[in-house]
């Protein structure tokens, strides 16, 4: 039973620097672990790589099609998405330029680099108030920046001006740096204030619209509706990695994939027998 794998878009991680917390490849950029592994997926001769653009997928009698860029169809039984999320940059000079090295999205990706650093915080209300909890833990030099009127509860004031969390609401003009390193932020009132790191929390949207067309549930938070075996709401289909799961993480992506090729391999396996 040969496994074809279809190539919705191109990763969204080749600029990160580096990858932590997935023991053996500690430090290695995005790119050499996606190398290594489709070199060692490669060897096995029921598997083929497609290099393509997935455009559309219909439901059929037999199972699922899938129609690419240049109009070839491949049919299938089951359909796995691993398609990931696509960040919706905030409109501001020098932001998309320092996302994912010095503007980050996660502590425990990122945190241990930027410890006992300047940090700010771009990001408001509960999302702000979270990740300051978080990067509290890493450093003491920490500025929210709210882009906007602060929107934190009497409780959550008193907590961040405890731990000498300070709090702008100018909005920012842009993130200067230097080939992605950030040096300062300014802001409209043409004030610049100098950061090493930059925590955002920013909107997404699925990279693939293809699972919400054939009829898969999406979360309240936008992540596509898995169970415990990273069943979608429609059957025979199947997610895995960041699109259905909020912990952005290698080590939480090949854990999903894993369950989820066991998942398939099995009933593949038990229905035609």
């Amino acid at each position: 039973m040969s496994q074809l794998a279809l190539s919705p878009f191109l990763a969204k991680n080749t600029r990160t620097p580096h990858s932590h917390n997935f023991l053996t490849h500690d430090g290695k950029t995005p790119q050499e672990i996606s190398v290594l592994a489709k070199q060692q997926v490669e060897k096995y001769e029921t598997v083929k790589f497609y290099n393509g653009l997935a455009m559309s997928g219909t439901k059929t009698e037999k199972g699922f099609e899938i129609t690419t860029g240049t109009k070839e169809k491949f049919t299938a039984k089951k359909l796995i998405f691993a398609t990931g999320i696509k960040d919706i940059m905030p409109d501001i000079k020098g932001f998309s330029e320092c996302w994912g090295i010095s503007i980050i999205h996660c502590p425990y990706c990122h945190g241990y680099e930027y410890r006992n650093q300047n940090t700010a915080i771009l990001a408001n209300g509960a999302k702000a108030f979270h990740l300051a909890t978080l990067v509290n833990n890493l450093t003491d030099n920490i500025t929210i920046l709210t882009t906007g009127k602060a929107d934190f509860s009497s409780e959550q004031f008193d907590k961040l001006n405890k731990h000498g969390i300070k709090i702008i609401e100018t909005k920012i003009s842009e993130f200067e740096n230097e080939n992605g390193h950030l040096r300062n932020v300014v802001f409209d009132d043409s004030t610049k204030i100098s950061f090493d790191a930059a925590y955002a929390a920013i909107p997404f949207i699925q990279h693939s619209d293809i699972p919400v067309s054939l009829g898969c549930k999406l979360s309240e938070l936008g992540y596509i509706h898995v169970d415990d075996f990273q069943k979608t709401t429609i059957q025979g289909i199947y997610a895995c990695g960041d699109n259905s799961n909020m912990m952005r993480s290698i080590a939480n992506a090949v854990y999903s994939g894993n369950v989820t090729g066991a998942v398939v391999n099995g009933e593949l396996s038990n229905e035609p027998f």
